[in-house]
């Protein structure tokens, strides 16, 4: 089946040969311009479709032959997605989907499971979506009767162990921490939220709340109810006889009962008012432009039309857009769009550009023009030529393999399309004129329709965002943790008599204030202990901190040198390779708040009228009855456990951000020592949420340094090598 498909292939060369021969001088001579040189047609492409089945028990099966390698691959797609998931428990099909696998069989764990496929190669895995979940399996045709049986067992008998719940639970924490990292993904996911509405099924993100409300009873909960042979659709493709594979599919399933349908909800569109909508980042230096609104489905019968207006206006490198953002005016790196489509639901209709911080008004503004052009100077004869020989010749590569047809045969079968509906593709573009395409842009394209989202640093902007008009910042801060300790230190708005008194009495075990506030810089040596599971990672790290707000670090690893840098403007790692990374936001506040947590720049500001100390009670530290004080440090919050008779800080608590997002922190203060006049722990092991995580061991210190202001300055970056 593959060749027959190459062989297409090798007739659509034919004809580019032929196209190539026809431009050369000789067969081209009488012509005046390249637009005269007659183009061959290109050849009809039909790939072989496979063969569909429908068992009793409503099981859709489609049988796709391919005997050019001993190879087969299979995929069993099953109705009902994270778009049906309850509100409250946002995540659960992911969790479905990862445990499935991991959780493996009531026989067999997902580790024997590994460890049984890793012999021979083959694969077995499970994934969620938002329309369905999956299983499927690749493997030699030789061990197909041996990972089939896995596979069956893992689509009807999946144990879902709670360990791995739990793992997947941890690793869907550190993926909702990194949420806001970079531009390109939050734009996108804000972007659909005002396109759909930011409670819409499609567009609701797991919190840390709803991934920890998800259980084990909840997955099995869930295929009990999804997993039925009605609403699977199982597609085989590969090196079998297609009569043999059907009594093989037909003897493992069709006996297996029907089942019930999976639930169907309706969901409501809400896209959000035109507008102007903004999110702040101050660690990035180009703008995320969307211009969007509700898009539209396959099924509209404007699909063909809509298709070729997109390629035309906004979809590649020969479009209106980037002709004239991109290519003359030079405003952006990236530019396009069209109004987006979807096989089961609406997809978005959006206009994209990312542009430099400066250029943001000035390329939104170039957008606003090509958008209202479009009435001005319709799409042309010309444009909508190049439009559909792009997509035309683009075409073939949807179906350059059996695996794709198979693929695209299962997509119309799951969402309802005829069998037929890819086929009518290309006639259909084929008939698509410049006045199909410019009823489109009037049908659908009203720039006062379409909310404006724009992601960057505002304060390099060309001009405010609200020069443009009315703004609405959007807030992407990320919930905290259910059950996260309450920060009690963050209420401190006022010192009590207590409080201040032993405050005092840490100030004067220190060395005094007078002394503290001489101090405006510190640089340390530490050998800093990272702790895991897999054993104690030690390194050598230099910092030096200059109060109130700049830290530089480096921290000598076994793969080089990465340097922290965070002040108030600039956040970023400098990578062994010269490289920087930026740092998110997140981070950058977190560590500035760490600087103002020091119990020297808390000792040095003790009178400062911003500064709050409060005493709350006793805690058992070791055999100390150690006194309880919440700290408010010109809004640095961190609660300490005072040794009454020392005046020696303890134990510290704060929120952090740890790994997997916000986290309480904890640090024992040990080996207090004198050094220039000030006495200081010189020994920190730390946990995080209860679990130790590192300890750092201070080996020198220096008050007061030669700072160089160039240690905080972003630096120019090595050229990455071309391979």
């Amino acid at each position: 089946m593959r060749t027959q498909i190459k062989r297409e292939f090798i007739l659509l060369g034919v004809a580019i040969v032929a196209l190539a021969f026809l431009s050369t001088p000789e067969v081209s001579s009488q012509a005046t311009n390249w637009q005269q040189i007659p183009v061959p047609t290109l050849p009809a492409f039909h790939p072989p479709q496979p063969k569909r089945i429908q068992l009793s028990n409503g099981m859709v099966i489609f049988l796709q032959e391919d005997h050019e390698l001993p190879l087969i691959s299979a995929t069993a797609r099953i109705r009902g997605g994270s778009s049906n998931e309850p509100a409250a428990k946002v995540g659960l099909v992911d969790m479905f989907g990862e445990v499935w696998r991991t959780g493996g069989t009531k026989t067999q764990t997902g580790d024997q499971l590994d460890d049984f496929l890793e012999i021979r190669a083959a694969k077995v895995e499970t994934g969620g979506g938002s329309d369905s979940t999956d299983v499927s399996l690749s493997c030699l045709k030789a061990d197909f009767d041996d990972v089939f049986k896995v596979f069956v067992d893992l689509l009807q008998n999946p144990e879902f162990r709670a360990d791995k719940l739990d793992l997947a639970q941890k690793q869907a924490d550190d993926g909702i921490s990194r949420r806001n990292d970079e531009v390109g993904g939050i734009a996108s996911r804000e972007s659909a939220k005002l396109a759909y509405g930011a409670d819409n099924p499609y567009t609701r993100q797991p919190e840390y709340s709803t991934i920890a409300a998800i259980t084990r009873q909840d997955l099995l909960d869930w295929h009990k109810t999804y997993v039925h042979p009605i609403n699977i659709i199982l597609g085989v493709s590969g090196d079998f006889d297609a009569t043999a594979m059907e009594a093989k599919l037909r003897a493992a399933f069709e006996s297996w009962p029907k089942g019930a349908d999976a639930p169907h909800n309706e969901v409501q569109f809400h896209p959000a008012a035109p507008g102007y909508y903004l999110i702040p980042k101050g660690d990035v230096n180009q703008s995320s432009i969307h211009m969007l609104t509700l898009g539209t489905t396959r099924n509209n019968p404007d699909y063909y039309a809509i298709s070729v207006f997109n390629e035309a206006f906004g979809g590649g490198f020969s479009s209106r857009l980037f002709n004239d953002i991109r290519t003359k005016r030079g405003l952006a790196y990236n530019v396009g769009g069209g109004i987006g489509s979807s096989f089961g639901h609406p997809g978005v209709q959006q206009f994209v550009a990312g542009t430099k911080s400066q250029t943001t008004i000035e390329a939104i503004q170039a957008l606003d023009e090509d958008i209202d052009d479009l009435a001005k100077h319709p799409i042309t004869d010309e444009e909508i030529n190049h439009a559909k020989d792009a997509i035309l010749n683009a075409f073939i590569f949807r179906l350059d393999s059996p695996d794709k047809v198979l693929a695209e045969r299962m997509t119309y079968e799951f969402y309802g399309y005829p069998a037929d509906w890819l086929d009518k593709f290309p006639v259909e573009v084929q008939k698509v004129t410049a006045a199909d395409a410019n009823r489109i842009a009037a049908k659908y394209v009203h720039r006062d329709q379409l909310a404006v989202l724009v992601v960057g640093n505002t304060k390099e902007f060309d001009k405010p965002l609200s020069s443009l008009g009315a703004v609405k910042e959007i807030d992407i801060k990320i919930p905290p943790p259910p059950g996260a300790k309450e920060d009690k230190a963050a209420k401190v708005t006022a010192s009590n008599a207590e409080g201040k008194a032993l405050a005092a009495k840490v100030v004067a075990a220190m060395g005094g204030e007078a002394k503290l506030a001489t101090i405006k810089s510190v640089k340390a040596k530490i050998t800093l202990t990272q702790k895991s599971p897999q054993g104690d990672f030690p390194m050598q790290m230099e910092s030096t901190i200059v109060f109130p707000d700049h830290l530089h670090a480096e921290m000598h690893t076994p793969n080089g040198t990465i340097t922290v840098v965070v002040t108030p403007d600039v956040a970023f790692l400098g990578l062994p390779n010269g490289q920087t990374q930026e740092w998110p936001d997140a981070r950058k506040e977190e560590t500035l708040e760490q600087i103002k947590r020091d119990p020297i720049f808390i000792g040095a500001n003790v009178s400062d009228p911003n500064v709050f100390f409060q005493a709350g009670g006793i805690e058992k530290v070791g055999n100390v009855d150690a006194r309880i004080v919440d700290v408010n440090a010109a809004g640095a919050s961190i609660r300490w456990f005072v040794d009454p008779q020392t005046g020696h800080i303890l134990k510290e608590t704060y929120a952090t951000l740890g790994q997997h997002g916000p986290a309480q922190g904890e640090t024992d203060l040990d080996d207090w020592k004198s050094v220039n006049g000030l006495t200081v722990p010189m020994v920190r092991h730390n946990k995080q949420d209860g679990q130790d995580s590192s300890t750092s061991e201070y080996t020198t210190l220096e008050f007061n340094p030669v700072v160089d202001p160039k240690l905080f300055e972003k630096p120019a970056e090595k050229p990455v090598a071309q391979p």
